[in-house]
């Protein structure tokens, strides 16, 4: 049976999870403010080794841009995570995949050394503030950078008037941590950027529906059946309504269970879970299909209505039309 929380008056999924999402930092770990170490929350090695026996295919997708996919799978994989390199996607893994479509050969990247290491992966060219031809680039690249200082800034700013496009990892403000919440620096810096260019921006993480389409693409699952689990409601659980995913939400992280009921209906997930471990329930095994569920009377789930079922109207008299008179 599936134990939901209850969050109002939500749609039915009606098309079966076939793939999960994971958001990595409150979801599945607490790591301290440096990034260096991490401290795995209940049940995280549990469902992901569960997955895999199941052969569910699943992907963990962080707005961390600090390490390469293959340096951050390993590094989860050195506290217990059964993550494979290809299962790791960071906003820099999309970022390369974009800039590669557009035809953009050469990037300034605003970040630590491994943030572009996926751009140079894919064969563009990066450079950094101080470097010849930093204000000649197709793209700057914002991602973390904890060092960020005003020629930076600068450089980034001059490379804009120039005709680079901005292209950000992350646009959110705050992640959790086991210090608890700690600033995105990427937010920071493109907000100075943008204030002083006034462009658009390009976004590569989450909430993106970009970061949604290119992970379910890698796991070769329609966005519409994939499950994003996340603590966030303006990252991973907006980002699932805008791909008609299904949402699932954890109080690991950045928000409690009293935050995720008041939250408006776009960006209200289809459950708050009480354990990861009932991310389970939502899926079966890959070659057997979903699990069954047992819905129990007057759950949640049985008593909303989904978006593609029609409407009972046989108890609700028709609204009265008032005429209209057109004039000519």
């Amino acid at each position: 049976m599936r134990s939901v929380g209850r969050v109002g008056a939500l749609p039915i999924r009606r098309t079966p999870v076939r793939g999960v999402l994971f958001d990595v930092d409150g979801t599945l770990l607490l790591s301290d403010r440096s990034l260096g170490r991490y401290e795995l929350l209940p049940g995280a090695i549990e469902v992901l080794t569960t997955l895999k026996a199941r052969r569910v295919p699943f992907a963990l997708l962080t707005n961390g841009s600090a390490y390469p996919p293959a340096e951050q799978a390993a590094k989860l994989r050195a506290a217990g995570l059964p993550v494979d390199e290809g299962q790791m996607i960071t906003p820099s893994s999309i970022a390369a995949d974009y800039l590669q479509r557009r035809g953009i050969r050469r990037a300034l990247v605003l970040g630590t050394a491994g943030v572009g290491q996926a751009l140079r992966d894919a064969g563009i060219e990066t450079v950094h503030t101080g470097e010849a031809g930093a204000t000649e680039v197709g793209s700057v690249y914002v991602g973390w950078h904890p060092d960020c200082g005003m020629k930076d800034i600068e450089t980034a700013c001059r490379a804009i008037w120039n005709g680079a496009e901005l292209c950000v990892a992350s646009d959110v403000p705050f992640f959790a941590t086991r210090h608890g919440r700690t600033i995105g620096y990427s937010h920071a810096i493109t907000a100075a950027i943008r204030r002083l260019t006034r462009v658009p921006m390009t976004l590569t993480g989450k909430p993106s529906i970009r970061a949604l389409r290119f992970v379910a693409k890698r796991l070769g699952v329609p966005m519409r059946a994939l499950a994003v689990v996340g603590d966030d409601p303006v990252v991973e659980v907006l980002m699932a309504r805008r791909g008609g995913a299904t949402a699932l939400a954890v109080t690991t992280g950045t928000t409690q269970r009293e935050e995720w009921q008041s939250q408006p209906r776009s960006r209200r997930p289809d459950a708050i879970l009480t354990g990861l471990s009932e991310i389970l329930d939502w899926v079966g095994d890959a070659e057997a299909g979903p699990l069954p569920v047992t819905l129990r009377p007057g759950s949640l789930r049985t008593r909303v209505r989904t978006r593609s079922a029609p409407r009972a109207t046989a108890s609700r008299p028709a609204p009265k039309r008032r005429a209209v008179h057109r004039s000519g």
